[in-house]
């Protein structure tokens, strides 16, 4: 029983941890502004990927709302918080903390459908917001260079950590 509340407390405390570094890079580090309507090109997915590669789907979908979510209403685009918390934890899902590489057959092709995901996920919350289904082809590619920028950045920083070994040094402590 102790091990069990041991292993939840420390999910809770990375997911706190990744929802707090989602926030921090979306809203502060390559934050871009495009578009009209509030959007902005950001690599904080990478940080969701990340995160959903060590922590349980439910921790992992749960840093990728909260940190995802708090981005947009501090970032003055709040309209988006919503849909992001739908979003976000969608692509967290595309990834699996199963194995120890993070550079996996899975978690590679996940970078692909997380941006799917992502891409599509917003141009229907941006259709749905402005009423208009044909206005928000033009945001797409913001979307599209976001998915791309965050899936590069995501597996230069999974090389990383592979190299070191830092996930398996992680569940060995657990």
């Amino acid at each position: 029983m102790r091990e069990h509340s041991h292993e939840k407390m420390k999910n809770l405390t990375l997911s706190a941890m990744f929802a707090a570094v989602i926030l921090l890079t979306i809203v502060y580090l390559f934050h871009i502004p495009v578009g009209t309507a509030g959007g902005y090109i950001h690599f904080g997915d990478t940080f969701i990927y990340l995160a959903a590669c060590f922590l349980p789907v439910p921790y992992a979908c749960g840093a990728a709302a909260i940190g995802g979510g708090l981005a947009d209403v501090m970032s003055g685009a709040a309209i988006w918080a919503i849909p992001t918390m739908i979003i976000k934890p969608l692509t967290a899902l595309c990834f699996t903390s199963r194995r120890t590489q993070l550079l996996n057959r899975r978690n590679l092709f996940g970078t692909v459908l997380a941006g799917l995901i992502s891409v599509g996920g917003y141009y229907l919350a941006e259709a749905v917001l402005v009423g208009n289904w044909t206005a928000p082809i033009l945001t797409i590619w913001g979307n599209v260079v976001q998915a791309i920028g965050s899936g590069i950045l995501f597996i230069v920083l999974g090389l990383a950590v592979d190299r070191t070994g830092l996930k398996r040094k992680l569940l060995e402590q657990g």
